[in-house]
């Protein structure tokens, strides 16, 4: 089983840390304890993220209720329930055409057993990786983010996030955003393993720009 966050591996995590990296620390002892709080909503919350791209979280919202409202209610709808809706009738609720066509590839994916929730806890990050970004609309961010918040996973490095290169070059003096190579540097030179997430919610924190 891979380490999820909880109240004591997210205090093991603080600990491990504040041993190893003296930036990380000074953010730790302002910021407290990380609230990072995973939860089983898998299916929903990549229904979510692929509605809520690269919009503002108000107008992700909105379109979210009228999409809901497509289906008599306001609750998530069934894989069969969005298959059974054209890429038009989809349209309706505000989504892009290429959104439209990313939930019904989601729903089909799911429906076929190719993305099966309840094995998912099983894989390796990598797998995880490669099982959810064979779905369209979902890239590695997107995977990276499933797993460090909804999954809980503590040792995933968003190595592609533009807050976490804003974060290293300000807290570790880069010139320039760092690339992912020189990001993937900074977590061993720092010893971050085996808690990366933790490390980069931390990142996050002090630019005050965390991920939701």
């Amino acid at each position: 089983m891979y380490q999820t966050a909880n109240k004591e591996t997210l205090q093991k995590a603080v600990n491990h840390l504040v041993k190893q990296d003296s930036f990380l620390a000074a953010i730790i002892a302002s910021a407290g304890p990380s609230d990072i709080t995973p939860h089983k909503n898998y299916y929903q919350e990549l229904v979510d993220s692929i509605i809520g791209q690269q919009l503002s979280v108000k107008a992700a919202h909105s379109i979210r209720t009228r999409f809901y409202a497509l289906f008599g209610g306001n609750k998530l709808p069934e894989p069969e329930e969005i298959l059974s809706k054209s890429v038009e009738e989809l349209r309706s609720a505000g989504l892009s055409g290429a959104k439209a066509r990313y939930v019904q590839d989601l729903a089909l994916h799911v429906l076929e057993g190719r993305l099966k929730f309840d094995e998912i806890d099983s894989l390796s990050n990598e797998e995880v990786i490669k099982e959810l970004t064979a779905v369209k609309g979902i890239g590695e961010w997107t995977a990276h983010m499933f797993m460090m918040f909804c999954m809980g996973r503590l040792d995933v490095l968003p190595v592609g996030d533009l807050g976490i290169k804003n974060g290293i070059m300000k807290l570790y003096g880069f010139e320039a955003l760092p690339t992912p190579e020189q990001v993937r540097e900074i977590a061993v030179k720092y010893s971050w393993h085996p808690y990366e997430t933790v490390a980069s919610w931390y990142i996050w924190h002090s630019l005050d720009n965390k991920p939701n």
